[in-house]
């Protein structure tokens, strides 16, 4: 082989693993969609590769650039937040920083004072505390800004996290008070721009993606009263679908151009097209369709055609994606708790247990198949898992409130 054609191999193969860098809540293109044929399955104790024990408590999903990992944590009272960087090949402690928080927010006993993931971009890593800010390190720890974005606290606290989309920090302020979406430069920490938005009952805790649709990109925010679509240059917004209750935590899903969205009230679920201007509710919501299983949903997914939500009382429904028709509404298992938006692998969706951090895995059809239901073991049983599943390679990540879980090969 000829080495300039031996060097064009070698580039495109790192750039398709620097691609998949699990760099942010949900991953590189934040549906929590990954192509990875070796990811586990099946798994037991001792299936177990590493654990480690965490600085403090937290709900946030670890973030991933090459041999790094991300996580926060924080202290019992709120008065500290941590950042730590772990080698993703051990767990091992490369860095950590410490943030002071001189007035902690009040925070809902399913919610922590380290829940929302960090962001990279392979060149900053950023991490949001609600009233301890927003900061901004090097890969090396280095810090590089820090922003106090006014965020005074709500009821149960916060969990959007921030994501990264052109060089621009984008961040979920909605709050009791005055609310907004920010932007802010990623590498000077200052604002870009910011768009007002209505003050949420409760607090702030759905994270933005970003669709494209029609040849157009769209940052898509749920909240309180709706869906809406933005412009991610600008932050100019561009529509909004109502919702038919409140509590829009789950992150909508966009499959064959539509989006879907779930309100952690219970209440229907519900399809809207992107696009238009102004409120879309009368032309562009698609369908309803009748939810049952209760409150706080983990964010939906669409996978094989199937439409799959399940309440946080694991009870799993499945749709139509194009007309909302129910497949089946069944119990995932008997007397558990879903709260982490599944992640969605080689067409298969993994969904873990609050408590003890099993995971079962389910493929997606127009009846329930459950091909396998994992277990962690007796060391993870007094943990609570609220953090997304991360796929390493051929490796699993699962973040216990305290313990860092890797799993497989």
């Amino acid at each position: 082989m000829k080495p300039s054609l031996l060097f064009s191999l070698l580039v495109l193969v790192t750039a398709s693993v620097r691609s998949e860098n699990w760099n942010q809540f949900r991953g590189p293109r934040l549906d929590g969609v990954v192509s990875a044929p070796g990811l586990p399955v099946n798994w037991n104790e001792s299936s177990i590769v590493w654990k480690v024990d965490l600085k403090g408590a937290g709900q946030s999903s670890p973030a991933q650039w090459e041999n790094q990992l991300f996580l926060t944590g924080a202290s019992l009272d709120g008065k500290e937040r941590y950042v730590m960087c772990l080698s993703s090949k051990d767990g091992t402690t490369v860095w950590e920083d410490t943030i002071p928080c001189t007035a902690p927010e009040a925070i809902h006993n399913m919610n922590s004072y380290a829940t929302p993931s960090c962001a990279t971009d392979g060149k900053v890593v950023v991490a949001y505390f609600g009233p301890a800010g927003l900061h901004a390190w090097d890969l090396s720890g280095n810090k590089l800004w820090s922003l106090d974005l006014g965020m005074g606290g709500g009821t149960w606290g916060f969990a959007a996290s921030p994501v990264i989309i052109d060089g621009l920090v984008i961040q979920n302020c909605d709050s009791e008070g005055p609310s907004r979406l920010v932007a802010v430069d990623a590498a000077s920490g200052k604002i870009a721009w910011e768009t007002p938005r209505e003050t949420k009952p409760k607090g702030g805790w759905s994270t933005p993606t970003l669709i494209e649709h029609e040849g157009k990109r769209e940052l898509v925010l749920n909240g309180e009263f709706g869906v809406k679509g933005y412009d991610p240059a600008t932050g100019k917004e561009l529509w909004f679908c109502e919702a038919p209750t409140g509590r829009g935590e789950p992150v909508p899903v966009y499959a064959e151009g539509k989006l879907h969205v779930v309100c952690g009230k219970p209440g229907d679920t519900y399809a809207v097209k992107p696009g238009g201007s102004g409120n879309v509710t009368a032309t562009h919501r698609v369908w309803m369709a009748p939810r049952k299983g209760g409150r706080d949903l983990p964010t939906p997914v669409v996978s094989g055609s199937v439409l799959l939500v399940s309440s946080m009382s694991g009870i799993a429904s499945a749709y139509d994606p194009a007309s909302g028709s129910v497949h089946f509404t069944e119990r995932l298992g008997d007397g558990i708790e879903i709260a982490a938006a599944p992640l969605v692998a080689n067409g298969l969706v993994y969904y873990q247990t609050v408590h003890g951090g099993d995971v079962i895995v389910v493929k997606p059809g127009k009846t329930l198949e459950i091909l396998a239901r994992n277990s962690l073991g007796d060391s993870a049983k007094d943990l609570t898992f609220r953090a997304v599943p991360v796929p390493l390679e051929n490796r699993l990540l699962l973040r216990g409130s305290t313990t860092l879980y890797c799993v497989g090969q």
